[in-house]
C-alpha cells in the first residue's frame, strides 16, 4: 500500500500546539502553504490563495508527478482539522473529475477529518493506486471508532 500512495497537503493556515501555544508557522492573510506535513510541519513552497480547483490540481500534480495515476484509483480527501465538510467535498469533486480526465477512476474514497493536525485549516489528499486485493480488503468488514462499514 505504501508503495501504490501517495499524499499532498495544502495548508491555509498553521496549526497551533497546546504546548507552544503559537502557530506552527506564520502565513500571510492572502498566503497558502502548500506540501504540508500532516502534524503542521511546512510545506514545499508558499503561494496565494487560489480557488479549490486550482488547489486540487496543484495536489493532484504534485501527486501524478511521484506516481502516474491512472485505473481504480483510492481517493482519501482529509480535513487538517478546521476545514467545513462541505469544503473538502468540493475538493473532492475537483479530484475526482481530473482524475476522470486523465483516465483514471475513483473505485473507492473517503472525505472527512481522519488525519488531522489540530485546528489547521486545509486539507491532504491520498491517492492509492488499487489492485483487486486491495479493493477486496478495503471492502473487508470495518467496525473502528472512525470507519464502519459491511457489517
Amino acid at each position: 500500500v505504501n508503495a501504490r500512495s501517495r499524499s499532498f497537503g495544502v495548508a491555509l493556515s498553521a496549526c497551533t500546539p497546546p504546548a507552544s501555544g503559537g502557530p506552527t508557522f506564520e502565513l500571510g492573510e492572502t498566503e497558502i502553504e502548500l506540501g504540508v506535513g500532516i502534524h503542521g510541519e511546512p510545506g514545499r513552497s508558499r503561494s496565494t490563495m487560489r480557488d479549490a480547483r486550482e488547489l486540487a490540481a496543484v495536489a493532484l500534480d504534485a501527486i501524478d508527478e511521484d506516481m502516474p495515476l491512472s485505473g481504480d484509483v483510492l481517493v482519501m480527501v482529509n480535513g487538517l482539522g478546521g476545514t467545513p465538510l462541505i469544503e473538502l467535498y468540493v475538493v473532492f469533486a475537483e479530484i475526482a473529475e481530473r482524475l476522470s480526465g486523465r483516465g483514471a477512476r475513483v473505485a473507492r474514497s473517503l472525505v472527512g477529518d481522519y488525519v488531522t493536525s489540530l485546528d489547521m485549516r486545509g486539507f491532504s489528499v491520498t491517492a492509492c493506486l488499487l489492485t483487486e486485493d486491495l479493493i477486496r480488503l478495503w471492502d473487508a468488514p470495518v467496525q473502528t471508532p472512525a470507519l464502519r462499514w459491511g457489517r
